[in-house]
């Protein structure tokens, strides 16, 4: 298996999920040669960094042509949504991740609402509008709280989840008028609110073959107790026991083949990660959404937990090859702490010096997400999720203690962090 992997491999991104697809590069049998663009502090100290950035999709594509490269993995979706994988297809370089036409899924709300309707997928009701007046008259026949969704890519921050008719009405004229999300909120999804526990499922897919990777949760709140406003994640940990094998079993017959058949259906060859966040109702499990890369921080708790090797996986997508690698999964469980600069998702400093231990729990590790490195080579803070503490053990709450441990051993000056990562678990047990 490994003889047949790529030799070179070109990450593309620059935060905690791109380090964490380097490690485990780098961890592979196939021990390949490991660059990226344009990394990270962190991702610097492992493997060679360039400056293209990850929306220049020219430039990365001649980046890969350059360093002679086998085998691109895009991370995030924004280079998806712009065509790089488009681009290196026409280059003759493989690459993982969809196609313009299948990044469509994240790129725009409207769009996959419209597939998992139109594929009797279970889903909340909805409705798509472009003017004012129409997107007000259909929220007056509705209930609230209600979900008014920006069309487009608004890098986590395009869903308002409005309590009131006056809440609602507000989200539509600041959207479509107010233009607070550019030309994605030049359309709205309005969405019926759904109501349970939030899950999220990756899904390695090549055509019509797919693999269901760990059940992850995260948490997406800024504040313990999951108060406070939204952000890109706070910390995810993996197995979630909320979803039991037979409610998998039925998430995988009503909601998993169901989806891969319909972007099949629609003449969309899709190879690369279908992530779709669910809503467990009491209705049955529902789709939230569709994403069309690994999510973060949830990428970094999956690949740990992976026996299998994921460049293989990932490989095998891209070759339709997929059916001859086995998944194996490592019974340990895996948890990840964000810790952000204070202040984010709002303005937060950067440029702090960070200051790592040297001496680290076992099985426990850091992933680096908003980290670069300054003229006299110290790691420093450059975004608002800065680093993700990780670690594995027999059980969550060992996980979760050497985590901790870690958290309270790292140090810069605005650090802040949830003290509540896995508790929806760890209560349950």
């Amino acid at each position: 298996m490994a003889s047949s992997l790529p030799a070179s491999v070109l990450v593309v991104g620059s935060g905690g999920r791109e380090h964490a697809l380097v490690k485990a590069c780098l961890a592979s049998p196939a021990r390949p040669r490991v660059i990226a663009a344009p990394g990270n502090g962190g991702i610097a100290q492992e493997a060679p960094c360039f400056t293209a950035s990850a929306g220049d999709v020219p430039s990365l594509v001649a980046l890969a042509r350059q360093e002679h490269v086998e085998f691109v993995i895009v991370g995030p979706e924004v280079p998806l949504a712009a065509g790089l994988v488009d681009a290196l297809d026409a280059a003759g370089i493989p690459s993982y991740g969809p196609t313009r036409d299948g990044a469509r899924l994240e790129a725009s709300k409207i769009f996959s609402k419209e597939l998992l309707l139109k594929y009797h997928i279970p889903t909340a009701p909805a409705a798509a509008f472009s003017d004012v007046a129409p997107a007000v008259a259909y929220l007056r026949t509705r209930l609230t709280p209600i979900v008014v969704k920006a069309d487009g890519l608004a890098a986590g921050k395009g869903v308002i989840v409005a309590q009131t008719q006056a809440e609602a009405e507000g989200a539509v004229h600041s959207m479509i008028e107010g233009g607070i999300f550019g030309t994605s909120g030049s359309r709205v999804l309005i969405e019926d609110c759904l109501f349970g526990e939030e899950t999220s499922l990756h899904l390695v897919v090549s055509g019509r073959d797919y693999v269901i990777l760990p059940v992850v949760q995260d948490h997406k709140r800024a504040g313990d107790g999951d108060t406070g406003p939204n952000t890109g994640g706070m910390g995810a940990y993996s197995p979630a026991d909320v979803v039991t094998p037979t409610l998998l079993d039925r998430i995988d017959r009503e909601i998993c083949r169901p989806s891969v058949e319909a972007i099949a259906a629609e003449d969309i060859d899709f190879r690369g990660t279908l992530f779709i966040g669910l809503m467990l109702t009491a209705d049955g499990p529902q789709v939230l959404e569709y994403n069309t890369r690994f999510g973060d921080p949830e990428t970094q708790v999956i690949l740990p937990r992976l026996a299998t090797d994921p460049l293989a996986l990932m490989w095998a997508a891209t070759q339709g090859t997929l059916p001859d690698v086995p998944v194996r999964i490592n019974p340990d469980p895996a948890i990840c702490v964000v810790v952000a600069a204070r202040g984010y998702p709002g303005s937060y400093p950067k440029g702090e010096v960070i200051n790592l231990p040297t001496t680290l729990p076992p099985d426990t590790w850091f992933v680096h997400a908003g980290t670069a490195l300054n003229a006299q080579k110290q790691i420093i803070s450059a975004g608002g999720r800065v680093l993700g503490v990780c670690a594995s053990a027999p059980t969550l709450r060992a996980a979760a203690d050497r985590a901790y441990a870690a958290c309270d051993q790292l140090d810069f000056a605005s650090k802040y962090f949830r003290r509540d990562i896995g508790a929806r678990q760890l209560n349950r047990v």
